[in-house]
């Protein structure tokens, strides 16, 4: 039942946004996420400072997640995840820090993920870039979990 909702929600978007290719792509990474057990909490994030935005926050395994969706609709320009520079990974981590002081979670019980949506085709493919990156503002090498 609830991903027949899921699934009605997501064609009423795309009549009322078509060009709205973000938050399809958002809405694809947080059914992604919730089918391999992260539990998210929450959605568009903006720091009160103004720091930044955050498009998920989720708990997987006993972190506090932050993941920032990239949604391209062809590779012509490259992968999607390599849209997330440093000036934009800074900006999220500012926007997380603000976020783990104020939910009270420990800074060392939190990671950065990168959810990847490429939407040429019927089908997209997702790719969960978890650790994608890190204190020290440079990109970690990805573990990938499989493609959908």
């Amino acid at each position: 039942m609830i991903s027949w909702l899921y699934r009605f929600a997501d064609a009423l978007r795309r009549l009322s946004r078509k060009a709205n290719q973000g938050r399809l792509g958002e809405d694809l990474a947080h059914r992604y996420l919730r089918s391999r057990g992260c539990t998210v909490v929450g959605r568009n994030y903006r720091a009160r400072s103004g720091a930044g935005e955050i498009d998920l926050v989720a708990w997987h395994n006993g972190k506090l997640v932050f993941v920032e969706v990239k949604t391209r609709a062809t590779a012509d320009f490259g992968a999607p995840e390599r849209a997330v520079d440093r000036e934009k990974q800074a900006r999220i981590r500012r926007a997380a820090r603000e976020y783990a002081r104020r939910a009270g979670v420990d800074w060392s019980k939190t990671r950065f993920d990168i959810v990847s949506v490429l939407a040429a085709g019927g089908r997209p493919q997702i790719q969960w870039l978890q650790d994608a990156f890190g204190e020290d503002n440079q990109r970690a090498d990805p573990r990938r979990s499989t493609s959908a």
